[in-house]
């Protein structure tokens, strides 16, 4: 005697099947609200520790770069600078558009599209330091202009994780009191670039005894290259060193559709003809200068 086979129906089975999935999905979803939910508030706790004692970002609003006191002959011509840094201050609007992108492709490609922190640049660093800490090698980190200034003005180089959690929020700070122009500013003006030399309008006459509009791309190029590390990339002591970083400024600006294939190609290929130059400390001009910096210090303190 045969049993007939018991087939399951159809529509059971589907309608089970539906029904488990919308289970799941729910579960899902109440899992996900659930980590959200613990995720946002470790999140903010973290904010509030780390922002307690935060240095206060305001008085970049007011900056004021330190300058020097110039000294100039009867005729008009200069003769000297009294100055703890060589600095010439340049508004943004005054910079050619060119050296202005040649350090925008050195050290912050994205500026302009990013809120202080650069999430897609602090991926791409981490996956290559894994390799350099194997090597014992620093890490390079993916700090944006805006980190540098916070780094420069309002805390320390400590490499360590809250200094990078501080440096983060007072970059988000900065960015939502200062326009992108401003904080370029800023930086422009600031940054050191070796050789005793603030700025880049000071780097300009220190390397090429240059005006900023009178720079090449090549030269232009050898500038944006020397935040990083200005003693590693003297152009006298480790002159193949600085041209293999020029070039890669050059090949990034390039890449950003900046300049031409051509361009590139042109500017690489010329000669790293850099020589910085300091201001005289002997002979009379500096015996003189000195007996004005004396007389100033009598006259006005």
């Amino acid at each position: 005697m045969q049993f007939p086979r018991w087939r399951p129906n159809g529509s059971s089975v589907l309608g089970a099947t539906t029904g488990f999935l919308r289970g799941l999905a729910q579960l899902v979803f109440v899992v996900g609200v659930l980590v959200a939910i613990f995720a946002g508030g470790g999140l903010a706790l973290a904010i509030a520790h780390f922002s307690r004692d935060l240095p206060e970002h305001q008085q970049l609003l007011a900056y004021e770069p330190a300058t020097g006191t110039r000294v100039y002959a009867g005729d008009g011509s200069y003769m000297a600078e009294f100055a703890a840094e060589h600095r010439v201050i340049t508004p943004i609007k005054e910079m050619p558009q060119l050296v202005v992108r040649a350090f925008l492709a050195a050290e912050d490609r994205d500026f302009y599209s990013h809120s202080g922190v650069n999430p897609a640049a602090i991926f791409r660093a981490a996956v290559v330091d894994v390799v350099r800490y194997g090597r014992g090698q620093r890490p390079l980190g993916a700090s944006t202009i805006t980190q540098q200034i916070v780094r420069h003005f309002l805390l320390t180089n400590e490499v360590s994780v809250s200094r990078k959690i501080k440096e983060a929020l007072l970059a988000y700070r900065i960015e939502s009191a200062l326009s992108k122009d401003r904080i370029l500013e800023i930086y422009l003006n600031e940054i050191y670039l070796g050789a005793g030399a603030y700025g880049v309008t000071a780097a300009a006459d220190t390397y090429f005894g240059k005006k900023l509009n009178q720079l090449t791309i090549p030269e232009m190029a050898f500038l944006a290259a020397l935040p990083k590390a200005p003693n590693n990339y003297n152009p006298v002591k480790h002159h193949d060193a600085a041209k293999t970083r020029r070039d890669w400024v050059i090949d990034g600006m390039a890449e950003k559709g900046w300049i031409t294939e051509a361009q590139a190609q042109a500017a690489k290929a010329a000669p790293l003809d850099a020589r910085p130059h300091s201001e005289p400390e002997q002979g009379q001009p500096g015996y003189f200068t000195e007996e004005v910096r004396r007389e100033l210090l009598d006259r006005f303190g």
